[in-house]
């Protein structure tokens, strides 16, 4: 197979499919953001607020991660200080 075989094969692809296969794509990407809690947006902005009272920082210094481990939740959060 060449790389051309690749380009004719997909343009024998019907709109259908296409609109298929692009749906599936959204749909795992919208399961995949629903195993976020509501709340960590939230959650990332008061953090945020809080370590600014002593430290000087940038709202994207700071990640918040959620991580499952089997029957319990681990909260993971990373703040990169500015240098003294």
């Amino acid at each position: 197979m060449n790389i051309f075989d690749f380009f004719r094969e997909r343009k024998k692809e019907t709109s259908a499919s296409i609109a298929k296969e692009r749906l599936q794509i959204i749909v795992a990407h919208e399961r995949g953001q629903r195993s976020t809690p509501d709340y960590l947006p939230d959650l990332q902005k008061e953090l945020v607020e809080v370590i600014r009272k002593y430290v000087n920082i940038d709202s994207d210094q700071v990640q918040v991660i959620l991580e499952d481990q089997g029957n319990c939740s681990i909260l993971e959060l990373n703040v990169t200080l500015p240098d003294r």
